[in-house]
């Protein structure tokens, strides 16, 4: 299924009254158990702080959804810093109004929608490109594209870091999406193709994630770099 046949597939969206704001935990159900909102919030930015991302870094979210881990990234980063790209139309903007009701549009983050990253092209080179949750529930073509365009937007220093499930168990859905487990060899073989290098970082729940859900705690860290 191509990326923008994935977009379609995934047709959840928020109702409620008109003006008044989505309870987080229903915002945040579109991109992954609403109640565990906070605690995956507050793990994404710990992570990156203690892997070197500092305020004047620039960070690229892709997937960045309801920008449930974003809002305290584009606090702490300097203004303009941040840039969000995703794939679901209806998704992003729930998360624009995740950012207004915080008082941070003032920041100016750079968020996006895109169907097709082999066509995209931000003109900027990040220190960070943060895919957390994200290569999981892409198709093997789909993660080859997600992995071109982070090659062609990192930075010489910087790191790309995503969250895999390695292994062979079968393939599931989540919301119209594919829920996939591959062995890291999958992902050593894209890389070289686009001229980055693996290391695995550990387990989820060794670096900070307990979420008490065993299949996402152990989930591994991978960091790509540019070889």
């Amino acid at each position: 299924m191509r990326l923008l046949n994935l977009c379609r597939a995934f047709g959840a969206r928020m109702r409620r009254p008109s003006g008044l704001p989505a309870k987080p935990e229903a915002r945040h159900a579109l991109v992954g158990p609403g109640h565990l909102w906070r605690q995956k919030r507050a793990f994404q930015i710990d992570f990156l702080r203690r892997a070197g991302l500092e305020p004047q870094h620039r960070l690229l979210d892709l997937g960045c959804g309801t920008l449930r881990g974003g809002i305290p990234l584009i606090a702490y980063l300097e203004p303009g810093h941040y840039t969000g790209v995703e794939v679901r139309t209806e998704v992003l903007e729930e998360g624009r109004r995740e950012l207004e009701e915080s008082g941070l549009e003032i920041r100016r983050p750079d968020l996006r929608t895109c169907s097709d990253l082999s066509h995209l092209d931000l003109a900027t080179r990040f220190d960070f490109i943060w895919a957390f949750s994200v290569l999981i529930h892409m198709e093997d073509a789909i993660a080859a594209q997600a992995l071109g365009f982070a090659a062609r937007h990192l930075a010489a220093s910087g790191a790309l870091f995503a969250n895999v499930n390695l292994g062979g168990a079968p393939q599931r859905l989540w919301q119209g999406f594919p829920v996939v487990t591959r062995p890291q060899r999958f992902y050593e073989e894209l890389a070289a193709r686009v001229g980055l290098r693996v290391e695995n970082r550990g387990c989820l729940r060794d670096l900070g994630h307990v979420s008490g859900e065993a299949s996402a705690d152990a989930q591994s860290m991978l960091r790509f770099t540019p070889k």
